[in-house]
């Protein structure tokens, strides 16, 4: 496959969940919510007009990818947001980040270097401009 990553790797096949995971808005707004502070499922519910069944579906979702957790307190089960998941999505973007700027680098450096050539050669055509009149 390349770009130096192997598709057996666990985390390699936990990327295609994580995304795929925050590729929903309501997810992505989940995830928001749950960065602030854990939140029961009736919690999450609060500021989405759908009912607790598809909010719960969105859980799911994000657990299996990982990115969150369901734990016991009492008679409640808060969910709360992985950091891992997030962290290893975030390192995979980051190296290609690295190479955009790279590659934009290079392109800044070729159009000041196109840029110079065209001054110099406008320059050219002024001093030649300026000796044929005489």
């Amino acid at each position: 496959m390349g770009y130096g990553m192997q598709l057996s790797s666990p985390s390699a096949v936990n990327l295609d969940a994580i995304f795929a995971a925050l590729a929903d808005p309501t997810r992505r707004a989940i995830v928001a919510r749950l960065a602030e502070s854990e939140a029961s499922v009736a919690e999450l519910v609060e500021p989405f007009a759908m009912s607790q069944p598809a909010i719960s579906k969105h859980l799911k979702v994000l657990e299996r990818a990982g990115l969150v957790s369901r734990g016991r307190d009492a008679q409640r089960r808060p969910c709360r947001l992985e950091a891992q998941p997030l962290a290893e999505a975030s390192e995979w973007l980051e190296r290609y980040r690295e190479v955009w700027e790279q590659n934009f680098a290079r392109l800044d450096q070729l159009l000041e270097e196109l840029k110079a050539q065209e001054e110099k050669g406008r320059g050219k055509k002024r001093s030649k401009k300026r000796k044929s009149k005489r």
